[in-house]
Formats: C-alpha cells, structure tokens, sequence
C-alpha cells in the first residue's frame, strides 16, 4: 500500500541494517488491564498521510469500529505530521521531514523519539502498521513496557525492492523484513496471498485477515452515471473503466493505458488521483485524489467497471470499494485482488500485460453487466463487512493482552469461566 516514494526509501532503509534485538519481555499472558479502566490500543505508522488510501481508511474504520463497539477501549494513533501535535481527538502527530516526490509522506528517523512518545501513552496493546521507525520503535516500547506488539504487514517489500532498486535485491531485503515480522507478538496481513509471503520468509504465525469495507458509504445509489459522463464531456455510450489509488510504480498504469489503447473507443479510461504516474493519452482522463470517502464512491458508482493490474497488490482495498459501488473488476490472477475477484464479479487477466488485459475487459462487457454489478454489490455486503475483521483482530488483541474489554460480551464471558 506504500506508494513509490515510500518504498524506495523502505528497502533502503532495510537493506544495510540487522533486526533490532529486542530487550527481554515481560509474560505476555498476564493481564495489562485492570478491569476498573479502558483498555489502552495504539496504533503507529508512517503510511498515514493525508493523501494516502487504504491503510488511512482501514485505520479511520477501525478507529469508528471501536468507538461504537468496543466503549471499553482508548484508541490513539500515533503518526508522523508537520509538528509535535495532539489533536485532542486520540491522534498524536510527531514531526517527520516530508518525503521528497512523497505525495504528503514523512520519513521518521528518530527511533528513541518515537518510542518515548509510545511508551508515554501506556498502551496496553501496540499495532505496527510498517516496519520502519514507528515499527520498530513500536518493538522496543513492547518491550519496555512488557506489552504486546502487533504487527500489520501492508507491504511486500522484497517484491518492491525488485522492481525499485533491481531483483539482487529482494532476497536481503525480504530476509530484513521477515527478521522484524518474527519479533512482534503476532503478524498479521491483509490478505492470505501477504500472509503466505511472510510464512514462506519464515514468519511462520502470519495471519491473513483480509479487510472490510464500509457498504453505507461505498453504495451504487451514490453514483449518478449521467451526471459524471457530462462532467467528464462524454456521452452515454461511453464504457468508463476507473482506477483510483497513488501514482505508484507497482500500480502498473502503463499496463492500463496500453490496454484501454488497443480497446480504443467506445472505452475510456478515468484515473483517480492516479494521473501523475500515467502517460498522457487521447483514451484516459485523470481526476484529482478525492480524500472524502463519499466524492470517490459517487465517482466510482457512476462508471462501469472497475481495473486493477497489479499483480503484487497486497490486497486492494479500492477493490471492495469498487465492488461494493456495484462495479464488476477486471484484475490480475494474481496477488491479494485475486482473492476478491472471481468469474462471478469480473474478470482476472493471466497476465498483467495491455494485450492480455484488454481481452480481459472485452470479456467482461461481452456479459450480462448488470448481473455481475449486482452480483459485485452482493459480494461486498456478504463477504466483506468490517465487523467480522475488527471482532477477529480484538480477539487477538484481548489473548495477546489479557485485557477483557477488547473482547466483546460473549467473548469476554467465555473468558471469565
């Protein structure tokens, strides 16, 4: 989920270094909370900016999860920002220089710093969203603290030091990225297809915990197709093929452009915030990153299908979304969107190549569209609700803790007896 920025200087940052060793822990199955206060989560990453995706929303969904479900519960994040801040609402910023080509992203670099302002807010439970500074000064307040760390594995970064820096070096960095993943208390990823990666590395407790999606919001209502054809100057028999996310290398946007190339009219294709890391073509039409979650489902609902192809994506929240706006989804069969796309709501191409995929999406609107808009929108309301996600991660939470009011109430009885 990291954008190119990111990722760049991630793998370079793991490349020269060895794992942190970390300072003898206190037992994890005794009880950080007393059943006379809350609870006390944090959550600590870099990939929150204020253009970034899905590791923003997974954490605003979770933050709103548990405010209505877990009462019990403090939740605080702890990111970087322009300034040492606190906004009085349970988000602490601690100041970060700005990524150069980083599209919002800040670099930490004081690992103690970090670590003091975590162990500051006496967490009972740490979550890790990457494995850099905050990662890792996340490790040393758990240990500090005798509290667990969990960490939320959003990227493969051997994959991206492949394609970034060259293929020699996946291999150091992968064997760096699943040293630190060993150390947390539990890893958990968005999707089976991370989670089999870092088991292959040698995390071999890796959990997939593929996410949710916010079906209230991401809606087919919200979508007016008439409206967005005149706003884009096309007109009804236009098929408009979208794609929303950072313009990131990974994202394989060449491979989008040269397909809706080949496809020619009647298709265009719409990128969403994405137009930056494209090149200019008659075919695609590019529209500013749209940071309300409710501008970009009425976007996305009025197009008509959805395309993705990337074949490492980790798991492709944007998909759920897609999916949940009544789009079918053209992707790759392979990486994290695999696991949520199938003949029933789109189309996986075998390769991610313009030829290969441009046959993909003729073969997609050679169906019946509005079954599989219907099917996409069943989908996502059945399969993919953030509920089932959060109950499974506060329960890892509540067994790694001890503390009851992560759990919910039939949880926490069981637990009692």
């Amino acid at each position: 989920m990291a954008p190119s920025a990111v990722a760049r200087y991630g793998v370079i940052d793991l490349l020269p270094s060895s794992p942190p060793s970390p300072d003898a822990g206190a037992p994890q199955d005794q009880i950080r909370s007393a059943s006379g206060r809350p609870a006390r989560l944090i959550d600590t990453t870099m990939l929150y900016a204020p253009r970034s995706g899905g590791v923003r929303r997974y954490l605003n969904a979770k933050r709103s999860w548990l405010a209505e479900n877990r009462p019990g519960v403090r939740h605080t994040l702890v990111v970087p920002g322009p300034r040492d801040a606190h906004d009085g609402h349970g988000r602490v910023s601690i100041y970060a220089a700005p990524l150069p080509f980083g599209d919002g992203y800040r670099w930490p670099i004081g690992k103690t710093s970090w670590m003091e302002r975590l162990i500051r807010q006496r967490p009972d439970v740490i979550e890790a969203g990457d494995p850099y500074t905050p990662g890792l000064a996340a490790l040393k307040a758990g240990a500090a603290l005798g509290v667990p760390v969990v960490g939320f594995c959003h990227t493969d970064l051997g994959a991206l030091a492949a394609l970034h820096i060259g293929e020699w070096a996946e291999k150091p960095v992968q064997k760096r990225w699943a040293a630190i993943y060993r150390q947390f208390d539990q890893a958990v990823a968005p999707s089976h297809f991370i989670a089999g990666r870092l088991i292959e590395a040698g995390v071999r407790d890796a959990i997939g915990l593929p996410l949710g999606v916010d079906v209230d919001t991401f809606h087919p209502m919200r979508g007016d197709r008439a409206a967005l054809r005149q706003r884009l100057g096309l007109t009804d028999r236009h098929r408009i093929l979208v794609f929303a996310g950072r313009p990131a290398r990974e994202k394989k946007l060449d491979v989008l452009v040269d397909a809706v190339e080949r496809l020619g009219e009647p298709y265009v294709l719409l990128l969403i915030g994405a137009g930056a890391g494209a090149r200019a073509s008659d075919r695609v039409i590019c529209m500013d990153y749209q940071r309300d979650p409710e501008a970009l489902a009425a976007v996305l609902a009025g197009c008509d299908a959805f395309v993705h192809a990337n074949d490492n994506e980790p798991f492709g929240l944007i998909v759920l979304e897609a999916l949940a706006c009544g789009l079918p989804v053209v992707g790759v069969a392979a990486g994290g969107v695999a696991e949520s796309v199938d003949e029933q709501v789109g189309v996986l191409a075998q390769a991610s190549e313009g030829g290969v995929f441009a046959e993909a999406v003729e073969a997609l609107f050679a169906r019946d569209m509005a079954a599989l808009s219907r099917a996409a929108r069943l989908r996502a309301e059945t399969r993919h609700g953030w509920t089932p996600v959060f109950e499974r991660l506060t329960e890892i939470y509540g067994r790694l803790s001890g503390a009851r009011a992560f759990l919910g109430e039939a949880a926490a009885a069981a637990a009692s007896h």
